[in-house]
């Protein structure tokens, strides 16, 4: 797309890499504005099955540019793009916090795979994936108390599905860097394995020979899951189940396992 991030989209996945290698992918307004132009448009794009976020390089994303950081700190003003963070600038976000939202959004999973580093803004666009897949010597932390401030790019509302609050609490207070096994024990990531990306493509491409519509619903019912009543997610449940049942692309799936053949699904988006 541009020279921060590029997306490939092949049989229905999407690869996308933040190409800022050599700065270790960290976030600038440029950074913010391509993975928000990316994720925008992957959230209508035609005959998508599945995306892998990744980044290109030594590392995954180092989190926000400090050589920004530093000039705008000398000038006194808030190092982040616009400033003052108050204006919703996408739906119910800011730009920054969009830049690792809008994975939530996107209609398919989404895997991040994750090597080298993830701190601060970079820890929290891996937590907006559905998925993390991670190499056992990568770096991680909720790095924002380091430089006086708090994380503010989603990650108090992502982290809260994944860890216990002490444990919240104990990595954003104290800012320490932990490798990715720990953060396989404390349920940050999904798998470990020394070929993240690889891994995550062929997941990816496993993930697009499923019945799309069932994915897709499926992602909406488990976003949804921590935000509404227990009568409310069981009739979603329900209503997702009556809506796929019986339809070509649910029947498609189950005789591609009685023939033992790849399935073949139709779709209009």
């Amino acid at each position: 797309m541009n020279d921060r991030v590029t997306v490939t989209i092949d049989q229905g996945v999407a690869d996308v890499r933040m190409v800022r290698a050599d700065k270790m992918n960290a976030l600038d307004d440029a950074m913010f504005g391509a993975l928000i132009d990316a994720g925008t448009r992957l959230k209508t794009e035609r005959g998508l099955r599945a995306v892998v976020l990744s980044g290109e390089g030594k590392a995954f994303c180092a989190g926000l540019d400090m050589g920004n950081f530093q000039r705008t700190a000398d000038a006194g003003s808030d190092p982040r793009p616009g400033g003052r963070l108050l204006p919703r600038t996408n739906g119910i976000a800011n730009r920054p916090q969009y830049a690792a939202w809008v994975w939530r959004e996107v209609p398919v999973p989404v895997i991040a795979a994750v090597h080298g580093v993830a701190f601060g803004g970079g820890f929290q666009v891996m937590l907006g994936a559905d998925m993390r897949f991670v190499a056992p010597d990568t770096k991680l932390s909720v790095m924002e108390i380091k430089w006086g401030l708090v994380p503010d790019m989603a990650g108090t509302l992502l982290m809260r599905n994944l860890l216990r609050d002490d444990v919240i609490r104990d990595l954003t207070y104290t800012g320490r860097i932990f490798l990715a096994e720990e953060g396989e024990r404390l349920g940050l990531v999904t798998r470990l394995t020394a070929t993240p990306r690889e891994y995550a493509l062929a997941a990816a491409r496993e993930i697009a020979m499923k019945n799309p519509d069932a994915i897709r619903a499926a992602k909406r019912l488990l976003n949804a899951s921590h935000l509404v009543s227990d009568a409310d997610g069981l009739m979603s449940e329900s209503r997702e189940q009556d809506a796929l049942g019986g339809k070509p692309n649910q029947i498609e799936a189950v005789m591609a396992q009685m023939q033992k053949r790849p399935p073949n699904f139709k779709t209009d988006y």
